[in-house]
């Protein structure tokens, strides 16, 4: 074999870091983002955020970013591929999309608008105008709350230390999980085991069944709605029809076997539903109150969905991120043809703000297209509501748009919709289909949302079964298998036709 030398033209594209920020920008949430602005603004002396002082902007470079080359990169690459040469048809111009250095010579006043608001820097004055009691405390767990408790309790020392034993044998629901003899094991002395009386590890139990929250330290579910029962005021209407059911019936109202409870317990209908709605007052979970109340975690939109003229309008949130421009104090700095370390430092800095700011460009301009584009092919959904919605897979809106699957999947990931249906992620307009017997299509979310409404309408007395479900829904033109509405039904956290049986 002879070695030779060849020369060959060809186009390529490298995975630059500055494309892959564009492309790590594209997929961020609305939160993550904020803080990416943050991180850059903090460690990049060239790039500030901007007020409304109406200087004129210079226009920076427009060339789209181009997301599908990018995604057939990473594809190959994460393939194991090491070949980064590109087809013909894909192309691209490196050196307009992702420039080796940009021109410094110019206006510094390159501003990046998301829109009209100045939301200033995303950290501003307001934390420290608060005082320090207004932040937010460690939520209190049930073993704190039910410590508390048994501190404020006249024990003797030897009670207090069998409700120690007691308080940490209780789960998170609220529920005691080991047997009174397992505590009774715990507690006694091996040198002296009759130091403790069995019966003080029930006495002590049966105190501490009457803390906060009602029904704690119960061994099940029977014992626990009995000792909410028995807290109960004894004039309290049905309270002892409710016992009875509770103590010695509850299979059968497990089951929902009214015919039986009301034979055996002797009770007409009326009664019957007057205990079952005293008994559907009760807790369960009694521990789930107790320190599972987190801080409540608002959604900010992406995107503003609004009818304006009998037209559906699209646009960005202006309250996401701030505005962005380069500083020109510092970019007048710059000398092009000093090679210092101070001169070379603010030019690579000078590239980085200018690229960062037209990454945020290009990942607004993508996301207004991609949401635009999901408006136009659901305005049914927006008019009518989800019985209305149309099946669409990120196919359809990529051929659309002109990009790759996974840059559509990349923009719809944690990005939120505000309409006037409530705010949505981008990726709930997206659903499988269903054949009708017309030869059309129907979107899995257009028939979950007409079984929500079958159940909702139907008799309480005799519940839709699958079967019938899936049969209304044929009658409708729409063929769906009985195993399907099952699989719909439990998405939509609605129980089967036993379990939603009721008195009328």
């Amino acid at each position: 074999m002879k070695a030779t030398l060849q020369l060959q033209i060809g186009q390529s594209l490298t995975m630059t870091p500055q494309l892959q920020q564009a492309i790590r920008l594209l997929q961020l949430s609305t939160l993550e983002l904020q803080q990416e602005i943050q991180e850059a603004l903090d460690s990049n002396p060239l790039l500030e955020a901007a007020d409304d002082d109406g200087e004129p902007a210079e226009k920076i470079d427009d060339t789209p970013i181009d997301y599908a080359a990018a995604e057939e990169l990473l594809a190959r690459e994460s393939a194991g591929g090491a070949d980064t040469e590109t087809p013909a048809e894909l192309d691209i111009n490196s050196n307009e999309a992702i420039p080796d250095e940009l021109p410094v010579d110019s206006l510094w006043e390159d501003v990046f608008s998301s829109g009209s608001a100045n939301t200033g820097t995303g950290s501003g004055g307001e934390d420290d105008d608060n005082p320090l009691e207004a932040r937010s405390a460690a939520p209190e767990t049930l073993a704190d709350h039910l410590a508390w408790q048994l501190n404020l309790t006249p024990f003797s020392d030897l009670d207090r230390a069998i409700g120690l034993v007691i308080l940490d044998a209780i789960d998170e629901r609220g529920y005691l999980m080991c047997s009174i003899d397992d505590l009774h094991s715990a507690v006694a002395d091996p040198d002296n085991p009759e130091a403790v009386e069995l019966d003080e590890v029930e006495a002590v139990l049966h105190r501490i069944q009457q803390f906060d929250p009602p029904g704690v330290a119960a061994r099940d579910l029977r014992e626990c709605l009995l000792i909410q029962l028995r807290q109960l005021p004894e004039d309290v209407s049905s309270r002892s029809d409710a016992m009875a059911i509770i103590r010695d019936h509850i299979e059968l109202l497990g089951s929902r076997d009214f015919a039986t409870l009301m034979r055996k317990l002797k009770l007409s209908e009326a009664g019957l539903k007057a205990a079952m709605s005293l008994i559907q007052t009760l807790n369960p979970n009694p521990g789930g109150r107790i320190g599972s109340v987190s801080e409540t975690e608002y959604i900010t939109p992406d995107v503003i969905v609004r009818r304006k003229h009998n037209r559906w309008t699209v646009e960005l949130n202006p309250d996401n991120a701030p505005k962005l421009r380069v500083n020109a104090n510092y970019a007048s700095l710059v000398r092009r043809a000093d090679s210092s370390a101070d001169n070379t430092y603010l030019r690579n800095h000078l590239q980085e703000a200018r690229w960062f700011i037209k990454s945020l460009q290009s990942r607004n301009e993508t996301l207004l297209k991609v949401a635009t584009c999901i408006v136009e092919h659901q305005r049914g959904f927006l008019e009518h509501g989800p019985e209305a919605m149309k099946p669409m897979v990120l196919r359809d809106i990529a051929e659309e748009v002109g990009m790759h699957e996974s840059t559509i999947s990349r923009v719809t990931t944690q990005k939120f919709m505000h309409t006037p249906r409530g705010i949505l992620e981008l990726k709930y307009f997206f659903s499988s289909h269903v054949s009708t017997t017309g030869g059309g299509e129907a979107s899995s979310t257009a028939i979950r949302a007409m079984i929500k409404k079958l159940v909702a309408a139907e008799d309480a007395r005799k519940p839709l079964s699958d079967n019938k479900i899936a049969d209304l829904l044929l009658e409708q033109g729409i063929e769906v298998a009985r195993r399907t509405i099952a699989k719909y039904r439990e998405s939509l956290n609605i129980p089967p036709s036993n379990e939603r049986k009721r008195l009328a």
